[in-house]
């Protein structure tokens, strides 16, 4: 006999998903047209789904208290030919909705539980559904299920949801664990989870990056004279405590309606240790000329890599300066701390053409990136690029560092 599917309408703008709440009829019940065969609830309301056609209630393929995606086929109705030939269906369409009937019965386990298929990708070759939202939102369900397992909402960035505007759902989370005990896995180290929660915190703000070139031919001049040499992030790190200094505002913390400004010029830099980044720091940077930093900074370095940083170098800063460079990168957007407003950031030097004004040629110079990142709460780009166009020109006079 021919078959007639029960879909999921489109119960609602925005409207992706429904939870099967009630059964209203049995498999075997002869229905009508328009009859109500199924309770459902969206986040917005209850509402019923009709029969689409007279007939006998063959199958259902739902189960109560669990969701399916507008579109899914939720039983079948099967009919007689004289109401399939009015409805205008062929033979094609019967055989169709017999292979799926039969398909959705092969796909059975052995508890006799139907399986589902998720929400398929709009756009093919993506890793995620390009209209997948992510866990934006959250049930206090799964909320206390991540708990349980100390997770956060960051970790499921990667999975695609079925749930209305592709939210996570509790069966999509049990899935994408399940998926997980199939591949290798390794313990995080400490530091990398404490890495991890620092970034995750950090990215809850509005974050944006301004660059400049830098030229760096009267830094290395400056540095090759020097004994012991300061390295190119301590010059960095040193114009931006003197440009703080004459005005600290742009290191300020928002917290509610108030910039909270900072009380030192205590400048942070990043190191690399095993499985993550320490960031020691320098305290009173503004006062205390390059010379007299050099010291302490290349001590720091080695601490810090020992992983051995006294309690007085750490925490406290209101900037960091990072050397993204020494990784051969010329361009990258380092993320301000949580508790920072500001990341300083260089890049690796190259040899590049540069046009003499006074020799009417061309010269070679070495070149840089300088990149200013920033809570976009605090400053605006106009406010950082003069910032960074401080720290620039501080840094091409050296001898006054």
């Amino acid at each position: 006999m021919p078959q007639v599917p029960i879909i999921m309408p489109q119960l609602g703008e925005s409207i992706a998903e429904a939870t099967v709440i009630k059964l209203l009829v049995q498999v075997g019940d002869t229905i009508e047209a328009d009859q109500d065969v199924l309770e459902v609830e969206t986040n917005k309301a209850t509402l019923t789904v009709a029969a689409p056609c007279p007939g006998r209630l063959d199958q259902f393929q739902v189960k109560v208290n669990e969701s399916y995606a507008v579109g899914a086929v939720l039983g079948y109705v099967e009919v007689t030919e004289e109401v399939a030939a009015r409805l205008g269906l062929d033979s094609l369409q019967f055989k169709a909705s017999a292979e799926k009937s039969g398909s959705a019965a092969d796909n059975a386990n052995a508890d006799g539980e139907t399986k589902r298929s998720g929400v398929q990708p709009t756009v093919r070759g993506l890793p995620v559904p390009a209209h997948a939202a992510g866990a934006s939102y959250m049930s206090p369900r799964l909320k206390a299920r991540m708990a349980e397992l100390g997770l956060h909402a960051a970790d499921l960035a990667g999975v695609a949801g079925s749930g209305a505007a592709g939210r996570v759902t509790i069966e999509d989370f049990e899935q994408f664990l399940a998926n997980l005990e199939r591949n290798k896995m390794s313990s995080a180290s400490s530091m990398r989870v404490a890495v991890a929660d620092a970034m995750r915190r950090s990215w809850a703000r509005p974050l944006a990056t301004v660059a400049l070139p830098l030229c760096l031919d009267a830094l290395f001049a400056h540095r090759k004279a020097c004994d012991p040499k300061p390295g190119p992030a301590l010059y960095a790190l040193r114009a931006l405590a003197l440009a703080l200094a004459e005005n600290s505002a742009p290191a300020g913390r928002l917290v509610g309606n108030r910039i909270v400004h900072p009380s030192a010029i205590d400048i942070g830099f990043a190191v690399e240790a095993e499985e993550g980044v320490l960031v020691p720091v320098l305290r009173n940077a503004d006062t205390r000329p390059l010379k007299e930093l050099t010291g302490r900074y290349n001590e720091l370095v080695e601490l810090a890599r020992q992983r051995r940083l006294p309690a007085d170098a750490t925490g406290g800063s209101i900037a960091t300066v990072t050397n993204f460079g020494t990784f051969g990168l010329t361009w990258a957007t380092p993320i301000p701390l949580p508790e920072q407003t500001l990341v300083l950031g260089m890049g690796a030097a190259r040899r590049v053409p540069n046009w003499d004004e006074r020799k009417q040629q061309f010269v070679p110079m070495m070149e840089a990136n300088l990149t200013l990142s920033f809570d976009h709460r605090v400053l605006d780009g106009g406010a950082a690029g003069r910032l960074l166009a401080r720290v620039a020109t501080l840094i091409n006079a050296p001898e006054g560092l």
